[in-house]
Order: structure tokens, then C-alpha cells, then sequence
């Protein structure tokens, strides 16, 4: 009996479940959606939230129906041996919904401005910059840091760019950063040290509305330009950094 993860005590009625790291983001990204399915299906009654994260499930569940020790048990032995499972997974990456989500995006100096320096970072044009990013999809990898915030990835090499050495006070609400390979929209105004090179009208975070957010783990997300006049149609809204 072989395992790639480890279960461990979270709080009073939480498990987090840490599966062992792998530089290959988009296939440990595919075993904790395949490992929610299959929590969400079999222990549907004790389990109360899922929360995953890029190596990691957390987990709150039902103290009334199960304790710490019982759901252990039930989740080794659900989870032991997933990547041993061909047919069993197959049947399950059917049920996993993933979406393909396009959003637009108003790249200019105006709306972006971390745009030159990733350009002259790397020795391309501006315009070049912005075929590279918008020419290609991304894969949800996570939502963290704040609701709405997806880590997509990855982004082209030649326009990977190292976060800022001193973080922003304010990114404003629908920025569009790059931090090494990474992609991200800003859901709302907050701090952050990415490269800010377009904003996107669209908005990634409602708590009223179901779904709150249009991207979830395993999505993936096109981005395709659009024009300041179309940006404010759409409802977008220009906002300095500071």
C-alpha cells in the first residue's frame, strides 16, 4: 500500500490533506480535483467544505457524524493508491467539470503600468507583449489570496517577470499582473507586488451571486484584447496604483 500524502489536524472540525509536491503544476493540479471528487462523492454527508490549494485540501467537516480519527481512516483509505487507479480515474476526470472562461482585457500604458517594463525586460515591443499573453490559454491552478483570485499559468516564457521588489499599498480592482510564470487578476482593490500590465472589467468576485466567481480550480482561462471604449461599456473602471 503506497501514499502521496499526509493528513493532518487543522482545527477543531478541519483536516488538511498535503499531497506530496511535483514541478509539474498541471498534473498535481488534476490528482486534487480527482481527490475532491472523490471526498465529495463518498463522504458527501460528513464533509462540509472543500478548500484546495495548490498541494493541499483543506477540509471542515460534520463533528455530529465523524471526528478527527474516523475521517482520517475513511480518507486514507478512499485516497490511498489514487495514482494506481486508471479506470477509476478515468471514470472520474469525466465528472469533473472544467470550463473554458474568456475575459477581456484593456492592455495599454494607461491601464497597465508595469507594461514597458516587462517589454524592456524582455527585449520586446509593447504590442509583442501583449500577443504573448492574450495568444495562449491558462490553467486554474488555484484560487487564494484573496476570493477570486486565480493563479493561472503558465505564461509564456519570454514574458515571465519577477514580482516587484517592493509591493504596491493599492492594485487597483480588475488589474491584470504577471509574477514569474504566473498570470492573476486582481478581484478587487487590494495590496500586491505583480506586474501590472491591462485590467479586465469582468468582475471574479460576487458573494450574492452563484457562482461568486467565474473561474474555479481546473478551468481554463483565454484572455482577448479589448478597446478602452469597450472596457468602459463593459463596466470596468481606470484606477491608478499607488
Amino acid at each position: 500500500m503506497t501514499t502521496d500524502f499526509n493528513i493532518e489536524i487543522a482545527g477543531e472540525n478541519a483536516l488538511i490533506i498535503y499531497f506530496e509536491p511535483s514541478s509539474n503544476k498541471q498534473l498535481i493540479s488534476e490528482k486534487i480535483q480527482l481527490a475532491q471528487t472523490l471526498i465529495s462523492e463518498k463522504l458527501n454527508t460528513e464533509v462540509i467544505d472543500l478548500i484546495p490549494a495548490y498541494s493541499s485540501i483543506l477540509i471542515v467537516f460534520n463533528m455530529v457524524i465523524v471526528d478527527h480519527h474516523q475521517l482520517t481512516s475513511r480518507l486514507q483509505s478512499l485516497l490511498t493508491n489514487i495514482s494506481n487507479m486508471p479506470n477509476r480515474l478515468g471514470d472520474l476526470k469525466n465528472k469533473i467539470k472544467k470550463n473554458i472562461v474568456n475575459l477581456p482585457i484593456y492592455y495599454s500604458l494607461e491601464s497597465g503600468p508595469d507594461l514597458a517594463k516587462v517589454a524592456n525586460k524582455a527585449n520586446l515591443t509593447i504590442e509583442q507583449v501583449i500577443q504573448l499573453h492574450q495568444s495562449q490559454p491558462y490553467h486554474v491552478f488555484t484560487v487564494g489570496f484573496a476570493p477570486g483570485f486565480g493563479y493561472l499559468g503558465n505564461v509564456n516564457e519570454r514574458i515571465a517577470t519577477p514580482r516587484l521588489n517592493t509591493p504596491r499599498h493599492k492594485v487597483p480592482k480588475g488589474s491584470v499582473g504577471i509574477a514569474d510564470n504566473q498570470t492573476a487578476v486582481y478581484p478587487n482593490d487590494s495590496p500586491g507586488g505583480w506586474n501590472i500590465i491591462g485590467l479586465c472589467p469582468t468582475k471574479m468576485f460576487t458573494l450574492n451571486e452563484n457562482p461568486a466567481m467565474p473561474i474555479q480550480v481546473g478551468d481554463t482561462v483565454k484572455f482577448y484584447r479589448i478597446s478602452r471604449s469597450e472596457f468602459l461599456a463593459l463596466g470596468g473602471i481606470l484606477g491608478a496604483v499607488s
